[in-house]
């Protein structure tokens, strides 16, 4: 796919496998019933995504898969590639920048909460700062958007644990940074309390 646009967006995301995703919130309603609120999920992401006018690209976890809700026409796809999630990002940022892409922002496919706006008003920030990022409840975050590669934010992280939202923000201590909107992902079952859309799964 030709680059059109100087911006990038990322998206990671997992390949929907029955037992394999949302393992912690799987553990309270189930294994099929996490996997129908993961694909609710990666619809929402797609409808969020698919109307911001960007390059798109799409890293799944494990494999390439065609004729799927993300639309070729729309998304280029891609594979993750690393030991840990912190190599992954930095091998896609990293392949981005190398693409020419002069604002690149990743996103996960687990946050119910983000919209089209977020992500819009993310890349506008990056022309008044070199990175931003959108921290998540959990001590993470759901969004990171940078202007050139700062390899330390993916080095040296507890990837999946409270910490990594704080230890990002140090490495980022000496850098023009803009902060989003706190926002809950969608990890375990105290998360889908209180979304109608995720009602039906209550226990």
């Amino acid at each position: 796919m030709p680059i059109t646009s100087k911006n990038a967006l990322i998206i990671f995301t997992r390949n929907p496998k029955l037992g394999k995703v949302k393992t912690r919130l799987a553990a309270t309603i189930g294994d099929e019933p996490a996997l129908e609120i993961y694909k609710l999920l990666i619809n929402h992401i797609v409808g969020v995504s698919e109307k911001i006018n960007t390059d798109k690209y799409v890293f799944y976890s494990e494999k390439i898969q065609e004729n799927d809700v993300w639309n070729n026409a729309n998304f280029e796809k891609k594979l993750q590639i690393g030991d840990d999630l912190g190599i992954r990002m930095k091998n896609a940022f990293s392949l981005l920048f190398k693409k020419g892409y002069k604002k690149v922002i990743i996103v996960g496919s687990d946050i119910y909460e983000i919209t089209t706006k977020d992500i819009e008003n993310a890349f506008s920030a990056l022309k008044t700062n070199n990175y931003v990022i959108g921290p998540a409840k959990d001590g993470g975050y759901y969004l990171l958007g940078m202007k050139q590669l700062k390899k330390e934010l993916f080095e040296n992280k507890a990837w999946g644990t409270n910490t990594v939202f704080e230890e990002t923000i140090k490495d980022l201590k000496n850098e023009k940074l803009s902060l989003l909107s706190v926002k809950s992902d969608v990890d375990v079952y105290e998360d889908i309390l209180g979304i109608d859309d995720f009602r039906k799964y209550l226990i």
